[in-house]
């Protein structure tokens, strides 16, 4: 009898270990159970930002917990993109990011100037928007269209000038990307945002310029400077009457800058996976489409993890290309 009462507590320990461990992990709360962050690579104002916040907004509804972005601009955006690579993996701080975050800056910057590595040091979640940009021209310029301006090149190599927001931005590749597939030579001039340069455009500082086509509208109806294409597969309903630069001088062209979202590397797959169809739910709304999307021609990109990532793949691999080819460098 004295020995019983010890075996017996003995044999009760694991038992109470099981239900306590039971009793943790039935208590673990579904994701997401406390404020999200979403970090934005660019300062307010931007596609990207516009886009974060919107976002935000309807995730905030939909989960009833508060999704908070902040902004962390600069570096190529890639001061926000540092930040979220290391960041805990558990789906409560994530990035909003411009292509070029991806698809550019591993190519043209060294490593050892980029805080993240960007095929280690993320999950892919979703793609969010594309847009579409537009081949603008200074109004003294003697072009109507893109033949026009790649004939006008050829005259004059190396002497027209056409404006970016910044080495390695969509606004600078997309014109390499044109100047590449027509085989002439343009002289990039840099400045610290699409605005800046817009604004030497309509002043006739700078010959031609690529930006979003929603950015360039205003200026083009005010007769301030030529919208000569679109770089988009069709011609927008909002300008009807600009051709696409793909049937108006160089066939093939597409001119777009895309925004995804991004968690840090390791993040679990059933989180991954709520958040990637919370955001095609979103998307795919008629009162999101109509509120969001169309009135500032956006496309949407939600998709599938994996179909994101391998369009990230597909995409560097084409900047790489024109990077070499166009042998643009970081001086």
């Amino acid at each position: 009898m004295p020995m019983r009462q010890p075996i017996a507590a003995l044999l009760l320990v694991p038992l109470a270990l099981f239900a306590v461990c039971g009793i943790g992990a039935a208590q673990t709360p579904p994701y997401p159970a406390r404020p999200i962050t979403l970090i934005v690579t660019s300062v307010p104002g931007g596609v990207t930002d516009v886009t974060a916040r919107a976002l935000a907004q309807e995730l905030t509804k939909a989960w009833g917990q508060p999704v908070v972005v902040e902004n962390k601009g600069g570096a190529a955006h890639a001061i926000g993109a540092g930040t979220v690579a290391k960041a805990a993996a558990d789906g409560y701080t994530l990035l909003v990011g411009e292509s070029g975050t991806f698809t550019v800056n591993p190519t043209l910057l060294p490593k050892e100037q980029l805080p993240y590595d960007a095929d280690k040091d993320f999950t892919p979640i979703t793609g969010l928007v594309r847009i579409y940009q537009a081949l603008l021209a200074a109004k003294a310029l003697p072009v109507s269209n893109a033949a026009d301006l790649i004939a006008l090149a050829k005259q004059k190599p190396r002497r027209i000038t056409f404006g970016t927001a910044g080495i390695g931005s969509a606004l600078h590749m997309n014109a390499e990307l044109f100047a590449n597939m027509a085989g002439i030579r343009l002289v990039p001039v840099h400045y610290r945002g699409a605005t800046p340069a817009l604004n030497d455009l309509i002043g006739g500082s700078i010959d031609s310029m690529i930006v979003s086509i929603a950015s360039g509208l205003p200026a083009f109806r005010a007769g301030q400077i030529k919208m000569l294409g679109v770089g988009s597969p069709q011609r927008m309903p909002l300008v009807p009457d600009v051709p696409t630069v793909s049937e108006s001088g160089l066939p093939g062209y597409q001119a777009t800058a895309w925004f995804g979202l991004f968690g840090p590397a390791g993040m679990p797959r059933d989180v991954v996976m709520k958040i990637d169809k919370e955001v095609r739910r979103i998307f795919s709304t008629a009162e999101f489409r109509a509120r969001f999307l169309d009135p500032q021609m956006f496309e949407s990109m939600a998709d599938s993890p994996e179909q994101f990532a391998a369009y990230i793949k597909a995409e560097r691999a084409k900047w790489a290309k024109v990077i070499q080819e166009a042998n643009i460098k970081v001086e």
